[in-house]
């Protein structure tokens, strides 16, 4: 056997493995998609109001709150476009230290107005400003299939509340999203994070869940030499834990 022939199985793996990342991605921005037009829509409409009222009006106050409103929402929408593309390039970034808290702020921004049509308020918690060693277009990707996933286990609406704070050990920093959804059965919670494994159903055109979701945060969380973990209970909800070094690993 060559040297070739034993390295083209990694090779295929890892080939395999940035397939799966991506198809993810594509995923997540779908579902996103229709939400996120929306959005843009009101932008739109709100910009081009403020800019006939700024144009014809001849009060410098009604001029100045006219421009501040369509300053306001250009800045929402690059806010916007640039956690979606971050969120779809199919890159391998480079970790660097990043701000949770402004990761989770720009996470709520892609998802506020799907969440505000199903009726599930946020509650934030943040303590001080955690940071980790991360690629943060990885980590925005996770952070938004767990809002969709916890926006979906709540139908009839519920309560969404995300926890950022660095833990004592002062090596680590920590993300807990917590649900009031239906929960998962326990016979479920051991294989949420197995490949291809979904209770999804297919919705009205025929798209279900990949079963891809769960195992790619975990891949990529891994691939951080972070941990993340799950807590639910039936009826009442679920809790996911992601956990990230401060520093590079070699460093700690």
């Amino acid at each position: 056997m060559t040297e070739q022939d034993t390295l083209n199985p990694t090779a295929e793996l890892d080939a395999m493995r940035q397939q799966l990342l991506q198809a993810q991605r594509l995923s997540s921005v779908g579902e996103l998609a229709s939400s996120v037009a929306h959005e843009f829509n009101n932008i739109l409409t709100t910009i081009l109001n403020y800019a006939k009222m700024g144009m014809r009006s001849t009060d410098p106050a009604a001029q100045t709150q006219a421009f501040d409103r369509i300053l306001r929402g250009g800045q929402r929408a690059a806010t916007i476009v640039n956690s979606m593309l971050g969120f779809a390039r199919n890159n391998v970034a480079q970790r660097e230290t990043t701000d949770l808290v402004k990761l989770v702020e720009e996470v709520l921004v892609l998802t506020d107005k799907d969440l505000g049509k199903h009726r599930v308020h946020v509650e934030k918690r943040f303590h001080g400003r955690p940071m980790a060693m991360a690629a943060a277009g990885q980590i925005e990707q996770i952070l938004v299939n767990l809002v969709i996933n916890a926006r979906q286990s709540m139908p009839n609406g519920g309560r969404l509340r995300i926890e950022v704070r660095e833990l004592p050990d002062g090596e680590m920093s920590e993300i807990k999203l917590s649900d009031t959804g239906v929960g998962i059965p326990p016979e479920n919670l051991r294989l949420i994070f197995e490949p291809f494994f979904t209770t999804k159903q297919p919705d009205e055109y025929g798209r279900g869940g990949t079963g891809l979701g769960l195992s790619v945060c975990r891949q990529i969380i891994e691939q951080h030499h972070g941990r993340i973990r799950v807590e639910s209970v039936v009826g009442k909800g679920s809790t996911f834990t992601i956990k990230l070094p401060k520093k590079r690993v070699e460093e700690i």
